[in-house]
């Protein structure tokens, strides 16, 4: 079984998240938002359609935007 590593490890990983926030308006559902939020796939669509995750419709797609996960994350603001 592969053991799942913590999704921000390290700095650089830490950096390359706010330049990811910073870079776009709108981010994939899963894996990157729910991956971001600790939570598995299932439970990242249960959250979205509970209304839990703000969330978009782009086509069929589902997104999130990066300001609401910025807020989330409590990296907006002068914290970021």
């Amino acid at each position: 079984m592969m053991a799942i590593m913590p999704l921000v490890t390290r700095h650089t990983e830490m950096s390359d998240l706010k330049k990811a926030l910073n870079e776009h308006t709108v981010m994939p559902l899963w894996p990157e938002t729910g991956t971001l939020l600790g939570l598995r796939r299932g439970a990242t669509y249960a959250a979205a359609a509970r209304g839990e995750i703000k969330t978009v419709g782009i086509g069929r797609l589902r997104r999130v935007p990066t300001a609401w996960l910025k807020r989330k994350l409590g990296l907006d603001g002068a914290a970021s």
